[in-house]
């Protein structure tokens, strides 16, 4: 049967145009039209759309979201997505930066990364931030005198930069407020974060740390793309959370006016 639908799907079209004269003629012709037309929409869904380069996946469905808004899950969706975004930053910036996690007492990349995914989740101070958090911690570490772990500082600033923006949470439910001026806030301070590590030198006269790339025999901006991708969704929601309380306004005065002046009339 599912071999046969694409060839169905095929000759369809081509028997339309003949059949339109006939069907049209009788409600029940219309209504035989309609259900071919059904037909062969219907036969679209068989066929997987192409994915080469990956397949679009939802999450496990978990008890929690039913104390979600759509806005709670776009926001906690969101949240997850920029921290595993800093995470595969993290690992892109120790490729190519190998003396900073040399300078902990980490057994190798892959140990460094533990330790930065763990500071990011249990939000406990990074030491080399001397107690510093969100945008102090954030200055520091794009200080050009800073003497430690740069790759862990910056990642971990940023992220609990992010998480402070929402309200120092990661995961939102009904009873959950979001400032919109806030994430977008951070959007911008994401963009800053970007342009002064990508210009700023060090003491020494260094880059603060290898990250993108453009000369003649190579062109690597792939870091670029992955914050640009966290300053996307940030604006994405920061969007979302100012139309949510707009929408809101609109729709109270709308069913203040509909209470009074699109009443039904009585009829008997």
């Amino acid at each position: 049967m599912t071999e046969a639908l694409p060839s169905m799907r095929r000759r369809i079209p081509s028997l339309i145009p003949s059949l339109i004269p006939s069907l049209i003629s009788s409600w029940t012709g219309l209504a035989c039209l309609a259900s071919l037309m059904g037909l062969f929409a219907g036969c679209a869904v068989f066929e997987p759309t192409p994915a080469p380069r990956g397949e679009a996946k939802s999450a496990p469905v978990t008890s929690g979201e039913l104390a979600q808004s759509d806005v709670n899950r776009m926001a906690t969706l969101g949240m997850k997505e920029n921290l595993d975004t800093l995470l595969r930053l993290a690992d892109k910036l120790y490729r190519r930066n190998p003396a900073e996690w040399r300078k902990t007492s980490a057994l190798g990349r892959e140990d460094a990364l533990a330790q930065v995914q763990k500071a990011i989740e249990s939000r406990q101070p990074w030491p080399g931030l001397q107690g510093q958090r969100d945008i102090k911690a954030l200055s520091l570490a794009l200080s050009p005198d800073f003497k430690g772990d740069r790759v862990a500082a910056f990642v971990i600033a940023n992220a609990d930069m992010l998480i402070a923006a929402h309200g120092d949470k990661t995961t939102f439910y009904l009873i959950d407020g979001l400032d919109a001026q806030h994430i977008f806030n951070a959007a911008r301070n994401v963009e800053a974060a970007v342009w002064l590590l990508g210009s700023r030198r060090n003491t020494s006269g260094q880059p603060l740390l290898l990250a993108d790339e453009i000369n003649a025999q190579e062109r690597n901006l792939s870091y670029e793309r992955e914050f640009g991708k966290i300053i996307g969704r940030l604006d994405l929601l920061s969007a979302v959370v100012t139309e949510k309380y707009r929408r809101a306004a609109i729709s109270y005065v709308q069913n203040l006016l509909g209470g009074t002046f699109l009443q039904f009339l009585p009829v008997r």
